[in-house]
């Protein structure tokens, strides 16, 4: 019987792998490696294949989705195969969808967990992580068209006094990375259609840059002014929070994201 570990890398690079993890690796036939669920800025392969005396073979979307993970399955039924990913293993559906194919092929599977955009936000932030609702990606218009969702989700979240957690679209293959600014102009075209003050100049935003880094940026803002605040490199995200902020809430906001003391007014 094979084995398929998945193995989280964390947010920034070679260094975020936990030691449970450097050490299947180092004890695993096969290393394969995803980086198109998100973007490691800090990553190199040369460094971490000096750490673990293993060659990775990076896989494009199209080998794990198109193709189901086909390679990875052939060869984790042959011995001990390991599929790195940004972040934590299992937060992009592929891999689930991954893992439930070779379970049912008879390969055991095991998850080595790796740090989460998720928590990070959280701390970065000082925001109460049981008050964020359902998060959501915000997409590059396609074709002239603007995915609704985002701003359904953050208006739904709204309305239930809960925070929305927005990833930012990425795509790897053309160098395409979706900044904080780009996605709070995409929110703002959608409001001059919906017309529902969900997202307006002065609703209040977190923006976060290069989580996991030596250098993240966390700036808390109303829109009006952060569609032009430089978060300078890739990868972003950014917070929509609740209508109403606990008082702990606005003073870290204010402590650690640098928002205007105006902010205290969402207090409730």
């Amino acid at each position: 019987m094979g084995e398929l570990i998945f193995i989280g890398l964390g947010l920034h690079d070679e260094l975020d792998i936990s030691i449970r993890g450097l050490q299947a690796v180092r004890k695993s036939d096969f290393i394969f490696a995803e980086f198109y669920t998100s973007l490691m800025s800090g990553f190199s392969k040369e460094r971490f294949g000096r750490a673990t005396g293993k060659k990775i073979r990076v896989v494009s979307r199209k080998s794990l989705e198109d193709e189901e993970g086909e390679l990875i399955l052939q060869k984790a039924a042959e011995g001990s195969a390991v599929l790195l990913v940004p972040g934590d293993p299992l937060i992009a559906t592929t891999h689930i969808d991954l893992r439930i194919r070779a379970e049912r092929r008879g390969v055991k599977t095991s998850i080595i967990h790796g740090a989460s955009i998720i928590s990070a936000v959280v701390g970065l932030s000082g925001l109460q992580n049981y008050r964020f609702g359902r998060s959501v990606t915000i997409p590059f218009p396609h074709g002239g068209r603007i995915s609704e969702t985002p701003y359904e989700v953050i208006s739904e979240n709204k309305a239930r006094n809960l925070h929305t957690l927005c990833f930012l679209d990425i795509q790897v293959e053309e160098g395409r990375f979706m900044t904080v600014n780009n996605s709070l102009r995409v929110l703002s075209t959608l409001e001059e259609r919906k017309q529902r003050g969900t997202i307006t100049p002065e609703t209040m935003a977190v923006g976060i840059a290069r989580a996991g880094s030596e250098d993240p940026l966390v700036k808390a803002d109303h829109v009006r002014n952060l569609l032009s605040f430089d978060y300078g490199s890739p990868p972003h995200s950014f917070i929509i929070p609740a209508e109403h902020l606990h008082f702990m809430e606005a003073e870290a906001l204010i402590t650690l994201a640098g928002a205007p003391d105006d902010v205290r007014r969402m207090v409730r």
